[in-house]
């Protein structure tokens, strides 16, 4: 789960690990009508319990920020979109081996395919920091995605950018407000979090490994997320780092 920023200092991209130990506000399903009471839980469980409705009330809830446009992937969108670009070039610093995802990579500069890039955002077996490792990847995998997207090759070769836009919006479930044009507006948000004064970081976190009674879960670490959530909000050039 990450939560793309745009502003007059440049693109954010915050991952916020799905186990994060947040508070799930109470809540009544627009919908389903469900009345959910207000709890503590995983990140990951507001989605479990009522969808994309009370994961973004959750994420509103605990970062003090609005959530202007939803937008998710499955894991065969995903690779939709890669093959309908004709593939997406990483380069890596070091070999990646992960029997569990299928990722099997060399080191030096490459162009993945759909399954190639599907495998490469979910290993996580190699990383130091498992799944806060996992989240650096999948944010370097969608600045590289955003920025070929967003490329003059992509944009200005009809052949290229319709296919890409027609996988997207197959593969994307979105909020009913966003459109095409905002859709492209997300790409090219994506490329900027590469650029300079871009930001690509996982949400401060205190304690990886919190003990709870839903098992282990991910702290946030109290001052530096809000520091860097009121940064968000005020628009401000974005000094805390994940470190």
């Amino acid at each position: 789960m990450m939560i793309l920023h745009t502003g007059s200092n440049g693109s954010a991209l915050i991952s916020l690990p799905r186990d994060s130990w947040v508070t799930i506000p109470s809540f009544t399903g627009s919908e389903s009508g469900n009345r959910i009471p207000e709890q503590q839980n995983k990140l990951n469980a507001a989605y479990s319990i009522e969808g994309p409705e009370l994961l973004v009330a959750t994420v509103e809830h605990n970062t003090g920020l609005r959530i202007d446009h939803y937008a998710e992937i499955g894991f065969g969108g995903f690779a939709s979109v890669v093959d309908a670009l004709g593939g997406v070039e990483m380069c890596f610093k070091e070999p990646i081996k992960d029997k569990n995802s299928g990722a099997d990579f060399e080191k030096g500069c490459q162009k993945l395919d759909g399954a190639e890039s599907l495998a490469f955002v979910r290993q996580r077996y190699q990383e130091a920091m498992g799944d806060l490792g996992r989240t650096k990847n999948q944010q370097k995998f969608l600045g590289a995605l955003g920025d070929q997207v967003a490329s003059p090759g992509t944009l200005l070769n009809p052949f290229r950018l319709y296919p890409t836009m027609g996988a997207s919006l197959d593969s994307l479930i979105v909020d009913e407000d966003m459109n095409a044009w905002e859709l492209a507006q997300m790409f090219l948000a994506l490329r900027g979090v590469q650029g300079e004064g871009g930001t690509q970081m996982n949400v401060p976190v205190a304690n990886p490994g919190f003990a709870t009674d839903k098992g282990s879960a991910v702290l946030w670490d109290e001052e530096r997320s809000r520091q860097l959530f009121d940064q968000i909000r005020n628009d401000e050039k974005i000094t805390v780092t994940d470190e």
